[in-house]
C-alpha cells in the first residue's frame, strides 16, 4: 500500500509530511508573522551555504557552476529566486515544488528544520520533536506489522502441518475449516487463555479477531508456538498433550519477552483501533 501525507501540529499549525518524509515548508511559512515568501528565504547566503552542503554530501548531480553564479548574487536588493528556478538551474533535490491539492513547497526534513529556525528557535524545537514523535510512531507499528506478517507465514506452516496430517481424505469444505479453526484455537488457549469465540462475544464493539489486539510479545510467542505445534502435529502427539504443552511453553516464554522488551513495545499498537 502507497504511503500518504501525514500531518503533525506545532505549535497550532497544521504541518504537512509528503510519502517521502518531505516537510511543507508552505504550511510552516503560516507560522511567521509579517508578508514573508521562501524566495525571500532562498536569497539569503547563509541560506545558500547551507543548501550548497547539504546538496553536495547528499546529491552527485548538484550544478556548481549555477550554485556559484546564484550565490554571487544572493542578498543583492534586485535580486530573487524562486524554488523551480532554484530546482532548475542547480539540479537540487533538497527542496521541491509540488502542485496540486496538497501543493506548495517541500523540503528535506534536514533542510526544513534549518528553515524552522528562520520562522524561530521555538518553532524549530517543536517541530523536531513532533517530527520525531510521528517517526518513532511509525517505527512502532512498522514491527507490529512486521511481526503480524511473521505470525500468518508461520500459520501458513501450522496449517500445511494440519492438512498433512489431521484431515482425513472426504471431508467436506465446512468441516475442513472446522479442523483448522479448532487447530487455531489451541494456540489461542495456550496463549491468550480462551477461544477465538470466547474473545469475540467479550468484545462486541471490536473488529477483528483476538491476534489482531495482540502486542508484539504476543505475536513473537504466537509465531513459535506455532511452529512448534506443527512439529508437535507431524509427531502425532495427541491434540490434548499438544495444548498442555504449548501452554507450558506460551508462560515460560512469555516471561522471557516480558523481561527483556522495552516497556513501550510491550504496549498493544492496536488497543485504539
Amino acid at each position: 500500500m502507497a504511503k500518504k501525507n501525514q500531518q503533525i501540529e506545532v505549535l497550532g499549525k497544521v504541518i504537512t509530511i509528503d510519502p517521502d518524509d518531505f516537510i511543507s515548508l508552505t504550511d510552516m511559512l503560516k507560522a511567521k508573522d509579517g508578508d514573508f515568501f521562501i524566495s525571500d528565504w532562498l536569497r539569503n547566503r547563509n541560506t545558500l551555504e547551507y543548501l550548497g552542503i547539504w546538496e553536495r554530501i547528499h546529491n552527485p548531480d548538484f550544478n556548481y557552476g549555477e550554485f556559484a553564479t546564484i550565490t554571487q548574487q544572493a542578498g543583492l536588493n534586485s535580486y530573487k529566486i524562486s524554488v523551480k528556478e532554484w530546482v532548475a538551474k542547480t539540479q537540487a533535490i533538497g527542496i521541491r515544488a509540488k502542485a496540486g491539492r496538497y501543493g506548495g513547497t517541500y523540503a528535506h526534513q534536514d533542510i526544513a528544520f534549518e528553515f524552522g529556525m528562520w520562522i524561530s528557535a521555538e518553532f524549530k524545537i517543536y517541530l523536531v520533536k513532533e517530527f520525531q514523535r510521528l517517526k518513532e510512531a511509525e517505527s512502532k507499528d512498522l514491527e507490529w506489522n512486521v511481526k503480524r506478517q511473521l505470525t500468518k507465514i508461520n500459520y501458513r506452516i501450522h496449517t500445511d502441518a494440519i492438512k498433512e496430517n489431521l484431515i482425513p481424505q472426504g471431508l467436506t469444505a465446512q468441516q475442513i475449516s472446522f479442523v483448522y479453526a479448532n487447530e487455531a484455537d489451541v494456540l489461542n488457549v495456550a496463549l491468550f487463555g480462551k477461544t477465538a469465540k470466547q474473545w469475540r462475544d467479550e468484545n462486541l464493539d471490536k473488529k477483528g479477531n483476538i491476534r489482531d489486539y495482540a502486542n508484539v510479545s504476543q505475536l513473537v510467542c504466537l509465531a513459535n508456538l506455532e511452529n512448534l505445534n506443527a512439529v508437535l502435529i507431524g509427531d502425532d502427539i495427541p491434540q490434548s498433550d499438544r495444548l498442555l504443552k504449548l501452554n507450558q511453553i506460551a508462560i515460560s516464554q512469555m516471561k522471557i519477552l516480558l523481561q527483556h522488551d522495552s516497556p513501550n513495545l510491550l504496549n498493544n499498537p492496536k488497543s485504539e483501533n
